[in-house]
């Protein structure tokens, strides 16, 4: 029989808004010292907030990023649980209006970012052999969109955690992915305000017919960060409310009104 224990220390990236900030926000109520890390200065106030430390620091700043990764092992204590969550979206658009300065910058955050932390913390992890990281992707990982930096940083992301779970499992370390879908985060929220992306197309295109909450997110990373995964790692779980079952019933004349009973 598995059985529960106190979680550890968690180090959460872009964790000053959206999927990030909800993920902080279930791990500290679940019991974990959290500490924060993002480029925006909004972090500290959250960090406060929950009682845990929070820290300016870019995941695509090597040294930056090292410094942070040493003073929060000596100042707050061994890390157990690290969810990379730090990233930047894209706006549809197609390859010729697609800036490389854009797409780099997705890359270098999104791809790059997430596996440089994730190195750089499972050092300590490997050191104590025991830690459990969680990597945000996205259902568009799986699938083909108009999104030609974002969706292939995160189908890395996903292909980063399976590389990363087989080299780091000997070692005790769990590296599992995340992928939401279209969650109604602030930035999303923006990009629907300024009417790049429709609301009700959003909601439409999936089985439950809504969009995602980021604590449902969050939900879902605090368990694969859990002992009660303690047998899990290199999955990629979609919480995407059966986004991904439903593209394909488009061909049929998309989902029916009723249960087809």
């Amino acid at each position: 029989m598995t059985t529960t224990t106190s979680p550890g220390i968690a180090v959460v990236t872009g964790a000053a808004s959206g999927i990030g900030e909800a993920c902080a926000r279930e791990l500290a109520a679940r019991g974990s010292p959290v500490v924060l890390l993002d480029r925006e200065e909004r972090v500290h106030a959250i960090a406060a907030e929950l009682k845990g430390r929070g820290f300016i620091a870019d995941v695509t700043d090597d040294e930056g990023l090292e410094r942070s990764v040493r003073q929060i092992e000596e100042e707050v204590g061994p890390v157990q649980i690290l969810v990379n969550s730090a990233g930047v979206l894209q706006q549809p658009l197609p390859p010729d209006r697609l800036s490389m300065k854009v797409w780099d910058e997705i890359i270098r955050v999104d791809q790059r970012g997430t596996y440089m932390a994730s190195v750089m913390f499972a050092k300590y992890m490997a050191d104590r052999a025991h830690g459990a990281i969680v990597n945000i992707a996205s259902i568009v990982a799986s699938r083909s969109v108009p999104l030609h930096a974002y969706a292939p940083a995160k189908a890395a992301v996903v292909s980063i955690t399976e590389c990363l779970a087989a080299e780091w499992g000997p070692a005790g370390i769990r590296v599992n992915a995340v992928s939401p879908g279209h969650t109604r985060t602030p930035a999303l929220q923006r990009a629907i305000d300024r009417g790049e992306r429709d609301a009700t197309t959003l909601e439409r295109n999936n089985a439950l017919g809504r969009m995602v909450e980021s604590a449902e997110v969050a939900n879902a990373v605090a368990f694969l960060a859990s002992s009660d995964a303690s047998a899990i790692t290199g999955v990629n779980l979609p919480v995407d409310c059966g986004w991904l079952v439903t593209g394909s019933w488009h061909s049929y004349g998309g989902l029916r009104k009723t249960y087809g009973l």
